[in-house]
């Protein structure tokens, strides 16, 4: 549904790169259109880059796809057109948030000594203040405090502030995981954050493109892909231009590959009989939450080992890398048979019951030696736990676990503000 018809109202805003324009069918969302300028240093340099405005709008919406799959609140919807988004309409948070894994650039001015290359672990973070007259001074914690910006009815507090920290920096880690799929390093970034003005929620917002960021093939500076190589130019030539474009080009072409997993999983639940189905729904449902297929089957190694064994089989024989989650009451049988006759991980989840449950759960736990399986007695972490296995080869998987990090810790940080406030 490209370059649907929108009503579009009067214009909001205007950056270097970007207009936002209001839609007058669709209240509280706006239309985000990018320019076919390039600038560096505050618009010293500024030109034409013919195409550009369509490479940066497939590229945020590429970025903000990732995110949003992964779980990170954004205000972007979708894309609209070739060189326009829709998203949510947000009154923005005058700060640039930098994030740092290797130290290069302004870094290096302005601590002297610090050579270019150290690793920042764990991340650095550093703000700028959006203030173009006074070339967007660094800031500091207190002064973004002493601010007291208001935005959407928002107060921009520790509570805030801390939130769009550690938001910045799992944005980073996600981005960072998604680009060493392709074998580039995300050296740095910058964002920005809004509040939602329906919702008064902060979200990431503005865009993240190759203006964003610094990104170094195979961690190979002189190979860098990002606006640096522009803002690099001795003299602006229609050649150096189009060198510029061509590297614009090829990360928008890369960032579609972001979005594609890296490997195949899948998670097969075996259950002694159906009165447990209850419980591996739960751990289904769980599993569809990080985007791993589940599959569900009866079989029970006390009455049938040797179908057991035969469906065992049919999950090694195709080559699909699986992890076996095995629900039995009572005797779990089935978890040991599993972990002794296959070389993929399995993991006990059994249905405990109040009258028998502390007795049954040692046929999970005290296994004979050489059987490696491991037990989680909730349904939603054994699903959690074949992810994080599962995280260690796909990108996309791990992304969503550690978006979830992120947004359990920020709502137990808004529960907490919420509480205060109850008790004022």
């Amino acid at each position: 549904s490209l370059t649907s018809v929108l009503k579009v109202g009067q214009k909001l805003n205007e950056g270097k790169t970007k207009q936002i324009f209001e839609l007058l069918d669709q209240p509280g969302l706006v239309l985000v259109q990018s320019k076919d300028q390039i600038t560096a240093g505050n618009a010293v340099r500024k030109d034409q880059m013919e195409g550009k405005a369509a490479i940066a709008n497939k590229t945020t919406s590429c970025v903000f796809q990732l995110l949003q799959e992964s779980g990170i609140k954004t205000a972007f919807v979708k894309q609209h057109s070739d060189t326009a988004f829709i998203a949510a309409h947000c009154e923005m948070i005058p700060i640039e948030w930098v994030c740092r894994r290797v130290a290069t650039g302004s870094f290096l001015k302005r601590n002297p000594g610090v050579k270019e290359g150290y690793r920042f672990s764990p991340l650095k973070m550093e703000m700028f203040f959006k203030d173009d007259a006074n070339n967007d001074p660094q800031w500091s914690e207190e002064q973004l405090l002493e601010a007291k910006f208001c935005l959407a009815g928002l107060t921009i507090g520790q509570c805030e502030v801390d939130i769009m920290n550690h938001s910045t920096v799992a944005i980073f880690e996600i981005l960072e995981k998604a680009w060493a799929t392709q074998n580039c390093t995300l050296v740095d970034m910058k964002i920005e954050f809004g509040v939602n003005v329906k919702t008064q929620e902060i979200v990431l917002a503005d865009v993240i493109d190759n203006d964003s960021w610094r990104l170094w093939p195979a961690g190979d500076r002189s190979q860098q892909k990002d606006k640096q190589v522009y803002r690099d130019l001795k003299e602006v030539t229609p050649e150096a231009m189009q060198m510029v474009k061509r590297n614009f080009e090829w990360v928008s072409e890369r960032v579609k590959l972001l979005l594609k997993p890296q490997a195949s999983s899948r998670v097969v639940v075996l259950m002694g009989s159906t009165s447990d189905m209850a419980h591996c729904e739960k751990i289904r449902k769980a599993c569809t939450f990080y985007g791993i297929p589940c599959v569900l089957r009866v079989t029970s190694a006390h009455k049938g080992p040797d179908e057991t064994l035969r469906i065992k089989a049919e999950y090694e024989g195709d080559g699909i890398p699986t992890v076996f989650v095995a629900v039995a009451g009572r005797s779990n049988g089935l978890g040991p048979v599993m972990s002794g006759n296959t070389a993929y991980p399995v993991i006990n989840c059994p249905p405990l019951t109040p009258d028998w449950g502390s007795q049954d759960v040692w046929s999970s736990l005290r296994m004979p030696s050489g059987l490696g399986c491991s037990t989680v007695l909730s349904p939603e972490a054994s699903a959690q736990f074949a992810a994080q296995i599962f995280g260690l080869s796909d990108h996309l998987v791990w992304c969503k676990l550690r978006a979830s990090m992120l947004n359990t810790w920020v709502s137990l940080k808004l529960a907490d503000k919420k509480l205060q406030a109850c008790s004022l």
